[in-house]
C-alpha cells in the first residue's frame, strides 16, 4: 500500500461523549480527515466466556495508509476497552476530489514526519 492510499478505519465507543472526544482529537491531530459517528447500536459478543450485549456508538475514520498506524495508536490510547475494535479497510476507489481532500487533511503538519 502507498502512503497516499485511502483507508477506512472502523471502531466503536461505549458512549457518544467519548466518541466525540476521540473524533475531535484525531481530526485536530490530522490523523483522520473526517470521522462519522453513527447512531448507538447494540453489539452482542463473547467476553471471557460470557455472551454479553452493550450499546456502542460506531465510528468510521477516513485517513491515508501513511497515517494509519498513528491513528490506530491514538484510538487505542483513548479507548477504555481492554481490546477495542480497530479495523482498517483499504479503499479501492474514490472520487478524485474527495481523495485529494483526505490526503490534504491528513498530511503531516509543521515539523511532524510522515509514518513509513
Amino acid at each position: 500500500m502507498n502512503d497516499e492510499d485511502l483507508v477506512l478505519v472502523i471502531s466503536n465507543a461505549p458512549d457518544l461523549l467519548l466518541a466525540k472526544r476521540i473524533a475531535h482529537v484525531v481530526v485536530e491531530e490530522s490523523l483522520a480527515a473526517c470521522v462519522n459517528l453513527g447512531a448507538p447500536m447494540l453489539s452482542i459478543y463473547t467476553w471471557e466466556g460470557v455472551v454479553e450485549g452493550a450499546e456502542e456508538v460506531p465510528m468510521t475514520f477516513k485517513t491515508t495508509a501513511g497515517r494509519l498506524d498513528a491513528l490506530m495508536q491514538a484510538i487505542a490510547r483513548m479507548h477504555p476497552y481492554e481490546v477495542p475494535e480497530i479495523v482498517a479497510v483499504p479503499v479501492t476507489a474514490s472520487a478524485e476530489p474527495y481523495r485529494k481532500w483526505v490526503q490534504a487533511q491528513t498530511a503531516p503538519r509543521g515539523g511532524e514526519r510522515a509514518a513509513g
